[in-house]
């Protein structure tokens, strides 16, 4: 996997647990070297996706490519090359975390055991502490840890910083920008701190009803989801409608408009229609996540 062209390809991917449909059709690339946050709401399917990508679970049907291999079928090669942290990291709880360390290193064919002491020193890891004595948080540190030593071209982390105080938190953090600089290395988390997103990905996806809602650059996402605030001399009808909306609040000469790739033109058109003026509000990706969701600001 020691390549640019390192991607994911998920293409009609389904998942149901009995008679729960999780994952609907899911389809979605992730680029090479591009750093994306996954958001959902709890119980969205973010670790179902996740682990049907790494092949941990297998998919009623779809398919998923790691790097051109099925992720049910993956390489001994490919395996070598992906790091993964899961939200409930599970080790033996005997072993210290040094030894943990060397254990899960040997089976690896590159193992960077300086890299790890570096992060452990830096992230303040008690690495001589039994596991099943540390605290979450210091369990998810070792667990990150583990994920890091084999310097991945694929690292996954399904909310690897739910258990971290928000000292260690940025610590990670400033660790994950240092690895996503790194441009054939591709990076994806999911959360639920919006901030974390806007600090260190390239790229954001939001998983809705079983389905990639919506994923596209950061910076794009957030220039194009906004909030429009229209003010007329006159009442807007309840019929109030503009291309792309998300959610429409009216309220007589008022309309407050969420949308999602409206055009200047299309926002023009509304102004001359309703003779209204506008205003227009950037919204930050915790505000984008609850207007996707149709949940009040």
């Amino acid at each position: 996997m020691n390549s640019p062209d390192v991607r994911i390809e998920v293409s009609k991917l389904c998942r149901s647990f009995g008679k729960h449909a999780v994952l609907r059709d899911v389809d979605w690339t992730i680029a090479a070297g591009s750093v994306v946050g996954l958001l959902g709401t709890n119980g969205s399917g973010k670790t179902t996706l996740i682990q049907c990508l790494l092949g941990l679970l297998k998919a009623d049907s779809g398919l998923v490519l790691i790097d051109g291999e099925n992720a049910w079928d993956l390489s001994a090669r490919t395996k070598a090359r992906i790091g993964y942290v899961d939200q409930r990291p599970k080790f033996y709880p005997w072993m210290n975390g040094a030894d943990l360390l060397k254990y899960v290193g040997a089976m690896y064919p590159h193992w960077n055991a300086g890299l790890c002491a570096e992060y452990a020193r830096q992230w303040d890891v008690p690495l001589f502490k039994p596991f099943g004595k540390l605290s979450p948080g210091e369990q998810q540190k070792i667990a990150i840890l583990t994920a890091l030593g084999n310097e991945p071209d694929l690292l996954i982390l399904d909310e690897p910083v739910s258990s971290l105080d928000p000292l260690a938190r940025r610590a990670f953090l400033r660790s994950l920008l240092e690895i996503a600089r790194d441009e054939n290395r591709t990076i994806l988390f999911s959360t639920h701190i919006t901030s974390d997103v806007e600090r260190v990905a390239s790229h954001v996806a939001f998983l809705h009803d079983g389905r990639i809602q919506w994923f596209d650059e950061l910076d794009v996402t957030k220039e194009r989801i906004r909030r429009l605030r229209f003010r007329s001399k006159r009442n807007f009808p309840a019929s109030f409608s503009i291309p792309g909306a998300l959610h429409i609040q009216v309220d007589g000469s008022l309309v407050v408009a969420s949308v999602a790739a409206a055009s200047e033109a299309d926002i023009e058109a509304v102004c001359a229609r309703y003779d209204a003026a506008v205003e227009v509000e950037e919204l930050n990706l915790e505000e984008i996540f609850l207007e996707l969701h149709h949940v009040d600001a």
